[in-house]
């Protein structure tokens, strides 16, 4: 089955960390890129982290700069998104996608005390 899949959200206090990660099936995850968006309640989809296909080349956006890692693993077909000292402003669904033809159904990720 062709899919994306995002898991690792849940609560968290602030100050604390997360790894998500976006686990690819049914095509070859190597050649695409990969974005991570989230969404926040009564907000639009806004990007988060970018890496190429092969890995070497990644892109934050401001608000994460610093504190999130984009990486990935051809071999196990995996994405990942390690977000460190997390704000109560990172609350969203995070979502993953190959930049082409799919995007998975989100994971939420709430960073509250």
């Amino acid at each position: 089955q062709v899919r994306l899949v995002e898991s690792g959200g849940g609560l968290v206090q602030p100050g604390g960390s997360l790894r998500l990660s976006c686990a690819a099936s049914g095509f070859t995850f190597s050649r695409y890129s990969m974005t991570w968006y989230r969404q926040a309640p009564g907000k639009e989809r806004e990007f988060v982290a970018a890496i190429m296909s092969t890995g070497s080349i990644t892109n934050y956006a401001d608000s994460v700069k610093g504190r999130f890692t984009i990486s990935r693993d051809n071999a196990k077909n995996m994405g990942f998104l390690q977000m460190n000292s997390l704000k109560p402003d990172d609350t969203a669904v995070y979502y993953c996608t190959n930049n082409f033809n799919l995007w998975g159904q989100g994971t939420q990720v709430t960073v509250s005390s």
